[in-house]
C-alpha cells in the first residue's frame, strides 16, 4: 500500500501537467496560418528569388561590352627575333570597343525591364495563390473537425438509443430489431469516424506542407469561427477589379511589352554594329643606331548584314509571331479569369444561401423533430425506425451546414485569388 501512496501524487502531477500543456498549445487560426505561409513557404520564396534575379539583368544587357586591350608583337624576323633588324617590326598595344547600332542597347534593357516587371507580378500572383490554397485547406480541416465532433455526438446519442431500445425489449415493450437497427447505425458512424480521421491526417499534412512544417506536425484549430458571410460586389464590378488588379494579367501585359521590344530590336539588326580601336606600335632603333618613328593605328569595322533574307528577316518574323502569341495568351487568360470569377461567385452565393437555410430553418426544425420523436417513442407512439431516421437526418443536416459554410469560404478564397484583391465586399 505504500507504493500507490507515493506514486499517486506523481501520476496526478503528470496528468495536470499534460492538461496545462494542452491548454497552452496555440490554436492555428486562419490568419495565423496565412501569416506563417507568407513568411515561410519555400515555393513563394523561390518565385521571389527568381524575380530578384531577373531584376538584375536589365543593367547588364543595357551596358556596352567590355573593351578589349591587346598586346601584339608584329613582324618579328624568325631568323634572329631581333627587334631592330626589320623596319616593320614593332611591339604594339591597343584598345578596342564594340558599339551596337544606336538604340539596340536601350531596347535590350527595355525588354529585360519588362520581363523583370512581369516576374514581380508573378510574385504577387503566387502569393494570392498561396493564400487561396492555405485558406481552402484550413477550411477543409475545420470542416472535418466539425464533422468528427458531430459524429461523436451522434454516436453517444445512438448509444442512448440502443440502451433505451434494449430496456424496452427486456421488459417486453420493444422489438429486437430496434436494438439491432440502432447497433447497425452506430457501426456506420464508427466507420465514418475512421474515414474522417484518415482525411484529417491527410489534410493536416497538406496544410503543414504549405506552412513549411513537418508533415506530422501537430495542428489544432479553434472549435469556433466566424459564421457570418459577407455580401459581395456585383460580378461586373469584380470583372473591372480583376482587369486592374489581377497580377497574372499584369504579368501577361508586361510580357507583351517585352515581346514588342524584342521585335523592335530584331528590326534594328538590319543595321550594322561597329567596332573601333586604337593601337600604338613602338619600334626599336636600327642596328646602326638610327631612330625609327613609332606607329599609331586606328581601326573602324562594322558588320554587314548580307544574309538579311535568311537571318534578320526571319528573326523579325519570329519576334512578330511571338508578340502575337503573347497577345492571344493575354486574351485567353482574361477569358479564363472572367469564367473563374463567375464560377466562384455562383458557388459562393449558392453555398451562402444554403448556410442561411440550414442554420435558420432546416436544423432547428430537425432538432425539434428528433426531440418530438424521442418523446413519442418513449411512450410507444413513434416506432424506433422513424426515431433513428430523424436523428440520422439531423446529423446529415448539421454536417451539410458545416460543409456549405466551408465551401462558401473556399469559394471566397478562390474569388479573392482570381480577382487579385482582398477588398471585394460591399
Amino acid at each position: 500500500m505504500i507504493l500507490p501512496n507515493k506514486t499517486t501524487p506523481f501520476l496526478l502531477l503528470l496528468v495536470l501537467s499534460s492538461i496545462v500543456n494542452a491548454e497552452q498549445a496555440p490554436l492555428l487560426t486562419l490568419q495565423s496560418a496565412v501569416d506563417i505561409a507568407v513568411q515561410d513557404n519555400p515555393s513563394l520564396a523561390q518565385i521571389q528569388a527568381r524575380s530578384e534575379a531577373l531584376a538584375a539583368i536589365p543593367s547588364q544587357v543595357g551596358t556596352l561590352p567590355d573593351p578589349v586591350i591587346s598586346f601584339n608583337a608584329l613582324n618579328l624576323p624568325v631568323d634572329t627575333f631581333n627587334l631592330g633588324q626589320e623596319n616593320m617590326t614593332q611591339m604594339q598595344g591597343g584598345i578596342s570597343q564594340a558599339f551596337p547600332f544606336f538604340g539596340k542597347l536601350a531596347l535590350r534593357e527595355q525588354a529585360a525591364n519588362y520581363q523583370a516587371e512581369a516576374a514581380s507580378y508573378d510574385v504577387i500572383e503566387a502569393r494570392f495563390r498561396l493564400l487561396r490554397d492555405v485558406k481552402k485547406t484550413w477550411w477543409a480541416l475545420f470542416y472535418l473537425d466539425r464533422a468528427l465532433e458531430i459524429i461523436i455526438v451522434n454516436q453517444n446519442l445512438l448509444r442512448q438509443f440502443v440502451k433505451i431500445a434494449s430496456t424496452k425489449y427486456e421488459v417486453g415493450e420493444g422489438l429486437q430489431q430496434d436494438v439491432l437497427l440502432a447497433q447497425l447505425e452506430l457501426s456506420k458512424l464508427l466507420d465514418t469516424e475512421i474515414v474522417l480521421t484518415g482525411a484529417i491526417a491527410t489534410t493536416k499534412a497538406q496544410l503543414n506542407a504549405l506552412l513549411d512544417l513537418p508533415a506530422n506536425h501537430a495542428i489544432s484549430l479553434p472549435k469556433k469561427t466566424e459564421e457570418d458571410l459577407p455580401d459581395l460586389q456585383t460580378e461586373s464590378v469584380l470583372f473591372a477589379q480583376a482587369e486592374s488588379y489581377r497580377a497574372l494579367l499584369g504579368s501577361k501585359r508586361e510580357t507583351i511589352h517585352a515581346a514588342q521590344s524584342r521585335l523592335d530590336l530584331a528590326k534594328k539588326d538590319y543595321y550594322p554594329d561597329f567596332q573601333v580601336g586604337a593601337f600604338y606600335g613602338g619600334r626599336a632603333d636600327t642596328l646602326s643606331g638610327q631612330q625609327r618613328a613609332d606607329f599609331l593605328s586606328l581601326k573602324l569595322s562594322m558588320t554587314v548584314p548580307i544574309f538579311a533574307a535568311s537571318k534578320q528577316r526571319k528573326a523579325v518574323d519570329q519576334r512578330n509571331s511571338e508578340l502575337m502569341q503573347q497577345r492571344y495568351a493575354l486574351q485567353d487568360q482574361w477569358n479564363n479569369v472572367r469564367a473563374e470569377i463567375s464560377t466562384a461567385y455562383s458557388d459562393f452565393q449558392q453555398t451562402k444561401n444554403q448556410t442561411v437555410l440550414f442554420k435558420s430553418g432546416i436544423i432547428p426544425q430537425a432538432r425539434q423533430t428528433v426531440a418530438s420523436m424521442l418523446a413519442g417513442y418513449q411512450v410507444n407512439k413513434v416506432d424506433f425506425l422513424n426515431l433513428v431516421r430523424s436523428q440520422i437526418t439531423l446529423y446529415n443536416y448539421e454536417t451539410q451546414y458545416w460543409k456549405a459554410l466551408t465551401q462558401a469560404n473556399q469559394a471566397l478564397a478562390q474569388l479573392t485569388a482570381v480577382v487579385g484583391k482582398e477588398e471585394i465586399y460591399e
